[in-house]
This record gives structure tokens, sequence and C-alpha cells, in this order.
């Protein structure tokens, strides 16, 4: 199968609804407070500033070495970091809705806590079937996202053989993608998402190899933000679950 010379993702910046859903976890409330529906939410001041960062980074990058298109999950704050990242560079910008992020269905706004309080027999079903399986009633499982994902990579890998390609999308996508790519099993994912999150604005990327397979180069690099002067921050996305 032909594959890409280099892939890369970058989580977008950080957002409102990333703001409002730490200061609810952290005061212990049941229900975030997000106006939006979650395609809607915009990035935060401190997200705009970690977007500029990315595009510094990647003005700095040689000629050779830049991205040939983005592809961009179609929800407002990934847009918004991808626009400001390749504002002055001639970098196409494609929206693909198999980029966007995970959806909660009935788990919608609700806190860790809010799950357990409000709906007990979901909160167990979710411990019962593991975080890789669990569909919430309306939602999608990781395995779900893993699919419109595989998805995504086989028309990349026709389309754009021995391209350069650059994707802006959500925390989820970026573990998924370390599972697809590298062929993870559930427990390697697992163990990967437990140990920490990903940064906003944070980098990962996987060059060709020798053997003509993806190999990862970053992971969840933020060395540019530190360089630039933005804040970093590491909030997770709403999801109402715990890792």
């Amino acid at each position: 199968m032909a594959e890409l010379e280099w892939l890369g993702i970058i989580r977008h910046g950080e957002s409102t609804g990333n703001l409002a859903a730490a200061q609810a976890e952290a005061g212990g409330l049941e229900l975030i407070d997000i106006p939006e529906r979650d395609a809607d939410v915009p990035l935060s001041e401190t997200g705009h500033q970690q977007a500029a960062a990315v595009r510094h980074w990647l003005a700095d990058l040689p000629d050779k070495q830049q991205p040939e298109i983005a592809v961009v999950s179609p929800y407002l704050r990934t847009v918004q970091t991808a626009e400001l990242a390749l504002a002055g560079l001639a970098v196409p910008l494609v929206r693909d809705e198999r980029l966007r992020d995970r959806e909660l269905g009935i788990l919608d706004l609700l806190t860790t806590h809010g799950v357990q309080t409000r709906l007990p027999a979901e909160a167990e079903r979710r411990r019962r079937l593991g975080k890789f399986y669990y569909r919430p009633p309306g939602g999608e499982s990781w395995a779900d996202v893993a699919l419109r994902l595989r998805s995504l990579l086989g028309d990349l890998r026709r389309d754009h053989a021995d391209g350069r390609v650059l994707l802006v999308g959500h925390e989820a996508v970026v573990y998924l993608l370390r599972y697809l790519i590298e062929d993870l099993t559930e427990a390697d994912l697992t163990r990967l998402a437990h140990d920490g999150t990903i940064a906003n604005c944070s980098i990962s990327s996987w060059g060709r190899g020798d053997d003509g397979r993806l190999r990862l180069v970053d992971f969840n690099r933020i060395d540019h933000l530190h360089r630039e002067g933005a804040t970093p921050t590491r909030e997770e996305e709403v999801r109402a679950e715990p890792v």
C-alpha cells in the first residue's frame, strides 16, 4: 500500500469548553455550563495564542518539510486553530467530519460526578465494558471513532501517497491515530490515555521509515509554545467519564 511521507496532527487550542469542563469537574458539579453545542465551541484567548505559536513553528519549517495540505475537523475550535496556524502559508485547508470529536450522546455536558449521580447504570456499564468499547446511548465509543479514522487514513494514503499531510483535531483523535498507525492493542491505548493528557496545540507526527511504514517522530510536543511565550494547557475534553 502507498504510504505518506509524513503525517502530523495538532490538537486544537484551548477552548472555552475546556475551561468550563475543568471548572465544573474541580467544583464537583454535575453539569458543565457550555451554552453552545459542541461543534460551535470557540477557542479561548489562550487558545488563540497557542494557535499563533503553531503558525511560527510551521513558518520556520524548510520548504521541503512544509505540509502540502491540512485536513481539519469541522468543529469551530479546530477550524479556528487551523486558520490561525496556517495564516500566510500556502497550505490548502480541507474540512473532514471524520476528524470530529467523539460524540457523547446522553452523557453530553455531564461531569464524571454527574454521570455517577444521574445515570448510575451507565456509569456501571461503562466500567464493565471499558473505555474502548463503551458506547453511551446516542453517542460513540472509541472504537466507533477509530473506524471513521481508519477510513480517513485509507483515503489520505491513496490521495496523497508520498505526501505530507497535517491534521487538526481533538484529544481522542490523537490517541486513536497512534492506535491505528502503530498497531497498538486496546490495553496499549488504555495505558497511553491513562498516563497523560494531550496538550492543547501540541504536535504529534509520524515519518516514513526505511521499512516504508509510518514511525512515531514526536508525541505531544509543546516546545513551540514555550518558545513563543504561549501558555501550555492540558485540559481534557468534555467527556463525562474517567480515563
